[in-house]
């Protein structure tokens, strides 16, 4: 993938002089060249990390009269196909670019070009005819993209801290999205950190010209009613799957440069690793994070995999003190508060691809959403269960099968009902599967500074959430509910962007989900939800289209979500993260969180070995939200020395000359 970054106004000298320090922000992103178009009205910039067509891929590109010009960040995996029918239609091609057909198929079907791609992406359609910018993104949102519009002024990047490059945007939080990250772990879709700064929803295109500002949706997740459901049985149905998965692996494959696969011994990367192996590539390299910490590692189901299918493996050991000492350097990527320190694991595993000469690895993300993976599910299963009668004593003793440790101790087990009982009389609740859990996260917010409480008290966060829901969303299953709550909140504003794309493209490197595949998101939407969880049995019909390329071991082991240490290793490692950022003078800077509070909440820490999961989120939470303040709100610098020039520049003010500078 790529970083794109765009101004749309009157463009001036000192334009010219932001587009190149928004460019430079993106390094990391496209390491290898950049490229620039610019005319009166606007400026697109390009950084580009080389995948498809090494030698004449370089961006912007154009179609054959230069009328529209495209900056492009991601892939088109059925862009051959594509290109073809384009060439058949009369369209003529100077490069062999996915980027190139996309303008073309833009050419062809204006906004509907969307419906046709396969594929993980942000781009920029520039029409220097009608003056008008178009903006997409891809379905399940894989990749980001943002904008800001103020005074007169577009702008737009593949991350937030490009826009700041504009000495004239001004930098402040959005209390509201603060509020929403203490709640559901991100924002929700559309929304940023910070004021003024949005994000183009996953599946929405965006057209900006000086008469128009529209926003439209134009691919709609959605499941089907019980009477609709696909009417194959298992066998059938799990053939299906494995066809599907197969192929999406097939052109995910798609690549100028060698293409590797993460593998952390769970089912899902295992599934996908096993069938490069077994169908595309018998020298492939995997990935592997290991941990010091014995509760977090998998070696031992990696090392199985491991020998299983005979690949070479990398693997890194990650320890306690790496966490803390690339946590600030983390958050400079994600650009969002986080609850968790599983990113810098990611962060660091990238590294370790990308010092093995890798820039692409195909990942198991959104299996979990897609085919029912998570502990949450269940909860939705067994407490719609209980709720047809809140009074048993029997039903809610099935939380037992989740968390058997917690029931071991008789205790926390009475506890433990009392937790899960809050909304069992509302069955009915849109949020019914979600409400606890983010209600529980919302206790962080009682170290909200006054003033800070004030504001929230008086917004209800919940509201934001039903305003969002689609019509279609009342009519499905409890669990269908569940998941689209996962998918759309969760899975692309937290899990896509945090850990995803920030952590991998920090250090230029491409992932590829072939579980987000669209097709085989619709057809797992078609799929009666017993087929996804079958009991209790999390991702049944996987587990049934890829057992026989799996070790029995792996396609039977509980389900290990993943995760990383977070006390031993912000708190026990590095005490001076603590006395920097959350000490009563850091707070006196921001004024969002009541020092007294947090400083008996971190003496209490101090005591204590182990500690809660909301007490661990609280101090990721309140750490990484004091973090991400000072770096790009008190000490964000708009000047950068040493920024390379461009290597490709096509300015339309003067005669259309096309010049190539070194970098």
């Amino acid at each position: 993938m790529c970083g794109i970054a765009g101004i749309f106004k009157n463009i001036t000298d000192q334009d010219s002089v932001i587009i190149k320090t928004m460019v430079h922000l993106l390094r990391h992103r496209g390491p290898e060249e950049t490229g620039l178009y610019i005319d009166d009205h606007i400026a697109l910039a390009h950084a580009r990390l080389s995948i498809i067509d090494l030698s004449q891929g370089a961006q912007p590109i154009h179609n054959e009269n230069k009328t529209l010009w495209i900056i492009f960040n991601g892939e088109i995996f059925n862009y051959p196909d594509l290109r073809t029918e384009l060439i058949k239609s009369g369209h003529t091609f100077y490069t062999n670019t996915d980027t190139e057909v996309i303008i073309h198929l833009y050419e062809e079907y204006g906004a509907r070009c969307l419906e046709r791609l396969n594929g993980q992406f942000a781009f920029a359609i520039w029409d220097s005819k009608t003056r008008s910018l178009f903006l997409a993104r891809d379905r399940m949102g894989i990749v980001p993209l943002f904008y800001s519009k103020r005074n007169g002024v577009f702008s737009f990047a593949s991350e937030i801290k490009a826009l700041f490059a504009d000495p004239s945007l001004e930098r402040e939080i959005d209390k509201k999205a603060l509020n929403q990250i203490f709640t559901f772990w991100a924002a929700l879709p559309g929304r940023t950190f910070f004021d003024g700064i949005n994000e183009l929803p996953p599946a929405h295109y965006l057209l900006v010209s000086t008469q128009d500002f529209i926003i439209k949706k134009y691919w709609h997740f959605n499941f089907a009613v019980e009477n609709n459901y696909k009417s194959e049985g298992k066998k059938e149905l799990a053939e299906q799957v494995e066809e599907t998965l197969v192929d999406a692996v097939r052109i995910r494959l798609r690549s100028d440069v060698p293409v590797g696969s993460y593998l952390s011994g769970g089912l899902d990367s295992s599934g996908i690793t096993s069938i490069i192996k077994n169908n595309f590539n018998n020298k492939l390299n995997t990935f592997g994070i290991r941990f010091q910490d014995k509760n977090f590692d998998e070696g031992t189901f990696q090392q199985l995999m491991v020998k299983f299918l005979n690949v070479n493996h990398s693997e890194l050991m990650v320890r306690n003190e790496d966490i803390s000492s690339n946590f600030e350097t983390i958050l400079w990527h994600t650009e969002t508060p986080i609850l968790r320190t599983s990113p810098v694991p990611l962060f660091l595993l990238s590294s370790l691809v990308n010092q093995h000469g890798f820039k692409v690895v195909l990942t198991g993300e959104g299996s979990d959403e897609i085919f029912g993976g998570y502990n949450i599910f269940k909860e939705t299963k067994i407490r719609k269960f209980w709720s047809r009668y809140p009074d048993s004593k029997f039903r809610p003793l099935l939380l037992g099968k989740l968390y058997p440790y917690i029931f071991k101790d008789k205790r926390l087990a009475n506890t433990i009902v009392e937790f899960f009982r809050t909304g069992i009389n509302s069955p009915g609740n849109p949020l019914f599967s979600h409400f606890i859990r983010w209600n529980n996260t919302s206790k962080i917010k009682n170290f909200f500074s006054e003033d800070l409480k004030n504001e929230s008290d008086k917004y209800d966060v919940y509201s934001d959430v039903l305003d969002q829901l689609p019509r279609e969303f009342y009519n499905w299953d409890s669990f269908e509910k569940a998941q689209y709550l996962e998918i759309v909140i969760f899975m692309s504003s937290y899990l896509l962007s945090s850990q995803g794309d920030r952590m991998a493209m920090a250090n230029s490197v491409e992932t590829r989900l072939p579980f987000l595949d669209h097709r085989l998101v619709e057809l797992m939407g078609t799929v009666d939800p017993e087929y996804k969880m079958n009991l209790l049995n999390e991702k049944f019909i996987l587990k049934e289209a890829i057992k026989n390329i799996l070790p029995d071991e792996i396609v039977k082991r509980p389900k290990n979500p993943y995760r990383a240490p977070i006390k031993l290793a912000l708190m026990d490692s590095n005490a001076g993260l603590i006395e920097k950022y959350l000490s009563e003078t850091a707070f006196l800077k921001t004024g969002l969180f009541d020092s007294r509070k947090v400083d008996f909440f971190l003496k209490k820490m101090k005591k204590t070995d182990t500690i809660s999961e909301i007490d661990a989120m609280t101090l990721s939470g309140l750490l990484s939200t004091q973090i991400i303040y000072d770096k790009f709100i008190t000490s964000f610098s708009k000047n950068y020395n040493n920024i390379h020039p461009f290597g490709l520049v096509f300015d339309a003010r003067t005669n259309v000359t096309l010049n190539k500078e070194s970098i």
